[in-house]
């Protein structure tokens, strides 16, 4: 058997006439977009519920204004979500595991108790992402909040990796649809610009939604997911080039994701700067909508914010998963049935359950959304400072970033954590 796909591969390497050296080159590239999976799926996450609904309450409120915000913050989600990916391949050991073994017990619940704190919030925007969807085509949180439930405890008892980041991706595809609803919002070009030249850089809201957006950016629960995704599916060194490369593609598409969202909201609803915003996810809909036909606008738009909700819902759940077992010590994978790690799988639906339990109590509120990510905003200088510590006592030398680079990432995270910070003080 193992010598007949060489064989097979041989053949139709002759038959298509390839040259040697473009063959190998094309079994490298096809080898390593079959390793894809963490990096990609950990930033269709962040592009979840919460952010589209943070970055079309900017858009609302302020047009297209902080949009340069959040293509400048690509660099930085690249470079953070690069430093877990060594630490994960180089180290083979999760987020919270190597906070505990490297810098104690101490700085490893701090950074779980910062973990639990994000991901219950990121879970309840996502279930509020859900029902708003379900409630614009009239059908109560009564039956797509357990549906949800179920759909989300499905995915994850696969037992499989491979198997749960294919349907997740699948699942997160659906967000691609948000590139459509910006192009048929059909934005003006030189409205769009003289926003740009506009920048209320010392009005308390606008800082407010900026801190927002940098916290929905910068979520804890995707450093802890992409480690211990990377160190569970045992990717090596020989992996890295592959996995660096799917990490800038992710850190990209969510951002590009997400400004498609807030150029919609400021085509249709931001036609000037302090108007009320919006209160629903069915007020973006209802808007979005209006630019190219209620049925297709609710489709796409709809499509986008469950496919978002349920995959953010996914990671962020497998995150608090990984990063409490790491912590704690108990069995933690995928690849285990749940009679064998039964507290990794309990936490997980415990998480999904009671996220969705608070929503169907709770109204759909825009301001529990945008309070969520400045949460996340604020939390971003442990997030990022637990990393380049570890980056120094852990990684080995020959893999660690050089000096410049990491003054590099430590300048970024400086200036962005202040940014989020003066917002959210400022905000308040």
């Amino acid at each position: 058997m193992q010598s007949i796909a060489p064989s097979l591969l041989h053949r139709l390497r002759a038959r298509l006439c390839v040259s040697p050296s473009l063959w190998r080159a094309l079994v490298r590239a096809a080898r390593s977009t079959a390793l894809w999976g963490p990096g990609i799926l950990v930033m269709l996450a962040d592009c979840d519920a919460g952010n589209v609904v943070t970055a079309a309450q900017s858009g609302a409120r302020w047009g297209v204004r902080l949009m340069p915000l959040l293509l400048a913050l690509i660099p930085l989600l690249y470079m953070i979500q690069d430093l877990s990916v060594r630490l994960g391949i180089f180290t083979g050991e999760g987020h919270g595991e190597l906070i505990r073994k490297r810098l104690g017990p101490v700085w490893a619940w701090l950074a779980a108790f910062g973990l639990l704190v994000a991901v219950l919030g990121s879970l309840v925007t996502e279930f509020t992402g859900v029902a708003g969807v379900g409630e614009m085509y009239g059908v109560s949180r009564n039956l797509t909040l357990p549906l949800a439930v179920c759909v989300l405890l499905g995915v994850v008892l696969t037992g499989s990796h491979k198997r749960v980041d294919r349907i997740a991706m699948l699942i997160g595809a659906l967000e691609l649809s948000f590139f459509a609803v910006a192009w048929h919002a059909h934005p003006d070009a030189s409205t769009l610009t003289q926003q740009l030249r506009d920048l209320p850089l010392t009005h308390p809201e606008f800082l407010w939604l900026a801190a927002a957006l940098i916290g929905a950016t910068f979520n804890p629960w995707m450093v802890f997911y992409q480690q211990a995704a990377v160190a569970d599916r045992k990717l090596s060194a020989r992996d890295y080039p592959a996995a660096r490369l799917e990490t800038a593609v992710g850190a990209v598409l969510t951002q590009l994701l997400t400004a498609a969202i807030l150029v919609a909201a400021a085509a249709t609803l931001g036609h000037q700067a302090g108007t009320q915003g919006v209160q629903s996810v069915g007020d973006i809909s209802t808007a979005l909508s209006a630019a190219f036909g209620s049925r297709l606008g609710r489709l796409l738009f709809g499509a986008g914010v469950l496919g978002a909700s349920l995959v953010a819902a996914i990671v962020c759940s497998l995150a608090l998963a990984w990063g409490l077992g790491e912590v704690a010590g108990y069995k933690r994978s995928l690849e285990q049935r749940p009679a064998s790690a039964p507290w990794f799988y309990g936490i997980y639906a415990a998480a999904v359950a009671s996220s969705a339990f608070i929503v169907w109590l709770a109204p759909n509120l825009v301001s529990l959304n945008v309070g969520v990510q400045v949460v996340n905003a604020v939390m971003l200088p442990l997030v990022a400072g637990l990393l380049v510590a570890l980056s120094f006592v852990a990684l080995p030398d020959a893999h660690r970033p050089s000096n410049a680079y990491l003054w590099l990432v430590c300048a970024c995270v400086a200036v962005v954590s202040i940014a989020g910070l003066a917002g959210a003080v400022a905000g308040i």
